[in-house]
């Protein structure tokens, strides 16, 4: 990517329910251009239903950038869904279809928790290398993903257009290292003491100040 293109937009989508712990790692870095391979090569772009605010399930109200009518996968580096109670009720069905949209463009969707379920309902994950909070956690949708199933914090199926990023709730570190790994955010070095770092390990820190020094 040449400089002139700088910056590409990660659309983060935003509605009522949404977990906020899911994306906290991976939107933050994104925005931080520190220890970047190169600085400045992404913007994050909230993505609403609407233009009205939204209300996150600690509470938090983020008014978005755009409307999801206005995204267009054409324009975008990637599609990020955290996961939202709504999705458990049937709601969202426009931001899967934007994700089957991005898939079908080439462009690269990450979902998280609720958000796989929804894309195990529309069949986005059937044929693609997935996870989730756990296998049970899609069966009951009637899928015809199961045999793609990993048993992993977070999964990457780059085996067609579009590349999938899923995740478990319970690891938005190893959800936030996929991410940034497709999005070549960091060097492989980098990447590798930032994911010890905010894995737990002390030791990353050092290993993160050596790789970009």
């Amino acid at each position: 990517m040449s400089p002139e293109t700088y910056p590409q937009t990660v659309h983060l989508a935003v509605y009522d329910t949404l977990a906020d712990w899911e994306t906290g790692h991976a939107v933050a870095h994104i925005n931080n251009p520190e220890y970047q391979a190169h600085p400045g090569r992404y913007r994050i772009r909230t993505v609403g239903p609407t233009m009205e605010s939204i209300t996150t399930a600690g509470g938090v109200r983020i008014a978005p950038d755009m409307a999801l009518a206005d995204l267009d996968p054409r324009d975008s580096a990637m599609l990020i869904l955290p996961g939202a109670s709504d999705y458990l009720n049937g709601g969202l069905t426009g931001f899967v279809d934007a994700a089957a949209d991005f898939l079908a463009a080439g462009t690269p969707v990450a979902g998280i928790c609720g958000a796989t379920v929804a894309m195990a309902q529309r069949g986005l994950l059937n044929g693609r290398r997935h996870t989730s909070n756990a296998a049970e956690a899609l069966s009951w949708t009637g899928y015809a993903g199961a045999a793609d199933y990993v048993d992993e914090p977070a999964v990457t199926d780059n085996s067609r257009a579009g590349h999938l990023i899923t995740a478990a709730a319970m690891h938005p570190v190893p959800f936030a290292r996929e991410i940034f790994a497709e999005l070549d955010l960091y060097a492989p070095e980098t990447l590798a003491a930032w994911t010890k770092l905010y894995s737990g390990d002390p030791a990353g820190y050092y290993e993160l100040m050596a790789a970009t020094s």
